[in-house]
């Protein structure tokens, strides 16, 4: 079994315990909302392996710590935790009650700082957008179920978006585990590049990113099997908002918000064969 799938059906065990909860008569609390997706964080990090390379892990959580700095204090002052998970996976997503996390995998997308703020605000956004109450059915503790299981493939492009939804709906009805809407997919985007603006990351760089993300997808599932909307809508919208925030950037770094965040160093390439010498 790979060790792709493997991480996914490591995830997708702990939603299933949280998705067996069952229906609740009383309304779920952003109190309650936060220590079940502390659970399911918990259970991730038992059972996926975490990065333990220091120079990486200084670096997202530098620009991690950035962006939210520009969060409304109500978000801002979480407890916010992160971890950052080994694998080839391209994507991250951010738990309501201060949850991040980073498949290692997402550096082969955003390749700079700018880049990865982009992905970091837009996984913020959902956040603070509230869309995971917005989604709460009838069933509240399985809402919350379906949600975490939202959070977790709604960052990623959209060929990973559709792979993890595979892993994570053994034997589920199409339908019933989905990632977010386009539309809160949308306003997490828009939402997003505001927040990186604000911490001085350099707005222009969120079109790199998704074209970078059109790369990786590889053979992508049409649009309509997707929440997402396609690479090319994503970035037309995204051009669409800089009027908006390029005030925005420039105010911040003209205030001294000019973020260094150091990448760590890339592995060595193993020397190249060596040339045949010539024949006499």
């Amino acid at each position: 079994m790979s060790q792709h799938r493997t991480q996914w059906l490591a995830l997708y065990s702990a939603l299933a315990a949280l998705l067996a909860c069952g229906p609740q008569a009383h309304a779920v609390s952003d109190a309650e909302i936060a220590a079940e997706n502390a659970r399911v964080f918990a259970e991730m990090k038992a059972n996926m392996p975490l990065v333990t390379d220091q120079d990486t892990i200084n670096y997202i959580a530098c620009v991690a710590n950035a962006v939210v700095l520009e969060l409304d204090p109500e978000f801002r002052d979480l407890p916010w935790e992160m971890a950052i998970f080994a694998g080839d996976t391209v994507n991250a997503f951010a738990m309501p009650g201060g949850k991040i996390g980073i498949m290692e995998g997402i550096l082969k997308a955003a390749r700079t700082q700018d880049q990865l703020a982009a992905v970091i605000g837009h996984e913020l956004a959902h956040v603070t957008l509230k869309h995971g109450r917005k989604d709460i059915g009838r069933s509240k503790y399985l809402g919350v179920g379906i949600q975490v299981a939202a959070v977790l493939v709604g960052g990623g492009n959209q060929g990973t978006t559709y792979t993890a939804y595979q892993a994570l709906n053994e034997g589920a009805a199409y339908g019933l585990i989905l990632p977010f809407s386009r539309d809160q997919e949308s306003d997490a985007d828009v939402v997003g590049l505001d927040f990186m603006a604000r911490a001085g990351f350099d707005p222009f760089q969120a079109l790199d990113l998704w074209k970078n993300m059109n790369e990786e997808a590889g053979e992508a599932p049409p649009e309509f099997m997707s929440t997402h909307p396609s690479g090319e809508k994503r970035i037309d919208a995204l051009v669409s908002q800089m009027s908006t925030v390029l005030p925005i950037y420039n105010e911040a770094t003209q205030n001294g918000r000019n973020p260094d965040c150091i990448p760590p160093p890339m592995p060595e390439k193993p020397p190249g064969k060596p040339a045949d010498e010539p024949k006499e």
